[in-house]
Parts: structure tokens; C-alpha cells; sequence
């Protein structure tokens, strides 16, 4: 049995969470601001099904991506470099978590229920969540969102209408913290498309020491600019080799 949370904001220790199903680790509180933020700093984030209690996780390796090391296929560079789309920050955030949340091929359901996409747009009106979003003549082709705190990227979910429109986005967000000094993308569960891209599985307790440095440092809480990353591969620089 996994224990269930009231009230209280604190988590159970991660050493309770299950290794089947991988990281586990209670169920049940709420998705308020305090919550969520509790969570990410601690190496905790919800993710449940329509019809399920909320149920919060922590796996066991954790699937993380250095920014520096986002692998940028010979096709995608080239595609950044001819700069036939725009890509806006925090412009249409509640646009992308609907788009992230509708159905894909092959899958039932989604884990981006409407309690998800409020919490979060109530976490973007903080400052803590973003958007990151590839337009093309005109229209949001593709995009992600996610959580900042302090250096510390949490990523969420990614979806495109679009060839690279998601891949895109995902290049000038790795750009982007890098000039920010961010130390980390969450990845959260490892997958095959996300270590093609770079990521890589490090051990939870290495994972959580590391949350514990990066989210008490760096800049607060802000919307980021709507063209902070418009022109960020203009030049080139390591990350395009």
C-alpha cells in the first residue's frame, strides 16, 4: 500500500516509493501551487488518468537532460539555420497544454486531464510554468511546456502538428537555459526518443542532491519575454556542431 496524503504538504521520503510500477509513491492531497512546487523541488510530480486518484511519482533511475548536450540531427540544424518559423515564449501556454493533451495515434486517453491544465496555467500566471512554441505562417505547429525553479528545468510534455515543429522548440528551450545557466532538463521516464536527443538516466539520490543546489539558485519566478529565444541561432555555437 502506498500511503495517502491530507492536508499536509509533505511528501512520504522517497525511499518509500514502489520500484513496480517504478516510483510510486502516494496518492491523493491536491494540485495547489504550494503542492506542486513542494513536489518538483523534492524529485516528486503528479501524473494520473481520468478516473484515477492523483497519484504523485518519483522514479528510479531519472532521465534527465543536460542542455549542452541536446544531440541536434544534420537535417534539424539546417532546418534552425533557414529560420522558416518563429518561436514565441509563454504566448499561448494554455493552447499548448490543450494540443499537448488531445489525442494521439496509438494512445487512449491522456494524463493532461482539465484539473492538470488548470494547475499548471494557475503555476504559468506564477511565473514557475512555460511554453515554448513554433509558429509557421502564422499558426502553433508544435511546442512544450514545463516547470522552472531556480536552475532547474522540469519538463512535461511536447506535441507538433508540424515536421521538427516540436523539435524545434525543444532546441531553443536546451539553447536558451544554457545562456540562463540552467543545470538540467527533467525527462522524468526514460524513453527511446528522449535518448536519442541526449538524455541519459542518472540515480534518483544523485538526481534529488542535485534539485536540492539548483532550485534555491538562479533568477525568481518571471514570464519569460515572448522573443527570448527568437533569435538565438542567428550564430553558431557549440550546441550546433
Amino acid at each position: 500500500m502506498i500511503p495517502w496524503l491530507g492536508s499536509e504538504i509533505e511528501f512520504p521520503p522517497l525511499s518509500r516509493a514502489l520500484t513496480r510500477p517504478n516510483g510510486l509513491l502516494c496518492a491523493g492531497g491536491d494540485l495547489s501551487p504550494q503542492r506542486l512546487l513542494q513536489a518538483y523541488r523534492h524529485g516528486i510530480f503528479p501524473w494520473y488518468s481520468e478516473g484515477e486518484p492523483l497519484l504523485w511519482w518519483s522514479p528510479d533511475p531519472r532521465m534527465v537532460l543536460i542542455p549542452s548536450e541536446l544531440r541536434l540531427s544534420r537535417s534539424l540544424r539546417k532546418r534552425l539555420r533557414n529560420h522558416d518559423y518563429s518561436v514565441r515564449c509563454d504566448n499561448a501556454f494554455d493552447d499548448v497544454m490543450a494540443a499537448c493533451a488531445a489525442p494521439r495515434d496509438g494512445a487512449s486517453g491522456t494524463w493532461i486531464v482539465p484539473e492538470m491544465q488548470a494547475a499548471y496555467g494557475r503555476l504559468q500566471r506564477l511565473g514557475f510554468a512555460h511554453s515554448v512554441e513554433t509558429w509557421i505562417d502564422g499558426q502553433l505547429a508544435g511546442g512544450l511546456y514545463g516547470v522552472a525553479i531556480g536552475r532547474a528545468f522540469y519538463g512535461e510534455s511536447m506535441f507538433s502538428r508540424a515536421t521538427d515543429a516540436s523539435k524545434i522548440a525543444l532546441a531553443h528551450l536546451a539553447r536558451y537555459l544554457v545562456h540562463r545557466k540552467f543545470a538540467v532538463v527533467d525527462c522524468q521516464m526514460n524513453t527511446a526518443h528522449l535518448a536519442s536527443l541526449g538524455a541519459r538516466e542518472i540515480p534518483r539520490d544523485e538526481f534529488v542532491a542535485g534539485l536540492a543546489r539548483w532550485t534555491s539558485e538562479g533568477d525568481a519566478p518571471a514570464r519569460w519575454p515572448v522573443d527570448a529565444m527568437a533569435n538565438l541561432f542567428r550564430t553558431a555555437t557549440p550546441i550546433d556542431a
